[in-house]
């Protein structure tokens, strides 16, 4: 059972990370200050240097209690997927969950741009408990095909495909709906799961 200051620990970590979402929203990720997410949260600059050594950390953070909270929900549903366009399906119910926050995809491409150039966060960016990596999404489909590689190359045309609905949504076009890319996304997919599966070798 968790100490009292524990509990207060992690309810520190909390209002700091919701201050930096809100912070982060109204300023854009670049122009926001450290001092901007403490005094907001109501703690001294101290505070967050105890759980994290820079603005970039904090952010990794945060996404990866975003990937959390859907992960469980997301694992369930693909439990009882009988087929891989069940499954598919899933995977894109779970990206537009991440994306349902207006302000959040405009922080995340804003972080993901700037944080390319750096060789370790470009590293950790592509893992899976930040984002729905290539490999994370191959393995998740892997059942329902025998090619590995094609649905690796799916995993990053999904990615794709959802990054860029984003960028064309932050510029105000409305060529494009979440149901196009839904059944964009589909058609891609269905026929890497019509190979017949191999039959399974008895001893």
């Amino acid at each position: 059972m968790p100490t009292k200051q524990q509990l207060k620990s992690r309810q520190t970590q909390e209002e700091l990370m919701a201050a930096a979402v809100r912070i982060f929203g109204e300023k854009g990720y670049s122009a926001a200050t450290i001092a901007e997410i403490t005094d907001y949260a109501g703690y001294a600059k101290g505070n967050f240097y105890r759980y994290w050594k820079s603005k970039d950390e904090l952010f990794l953070d945060i996404m990866q209690a975003r990937m959390q909270q859907h992960r469980e929900e997301r694992q369930s549903r693909l439990q009882e997927a009988g087929d891989g366009e069940s499954a598919l399906e899933v995977l894109v119910d779970f990206l537009e969950a991440l994306i349902a926050d207006d302000e959040w995809p405009k922080i995340f491409l804003e972080f993901t741009v700037q944080g390319s150039g750096d060789p370790d966060i470009r590293e950790r960016l592509n893992t899976s408990i930040y984002r729905l990596s290539s490999d994370l999404f191959a393995d998740i489909l892997a059942p329902y095909s025998e090619n590995y590689g094609e649905l690796r190359k799916l995993g990053a045309l999904v990615t794709a495909i959802f990054e860029g609905y984003l960028i064309q949504r932050r510029m105000g076009s409305e060529v494009l709906s979440l149901q196009d890319l839904r059944r964009a996304i589909l058609a891609l997919g269905a026929p890497l799961f019509k190979q017949p599966q191999k039959p399974n070798k008895t001893p």
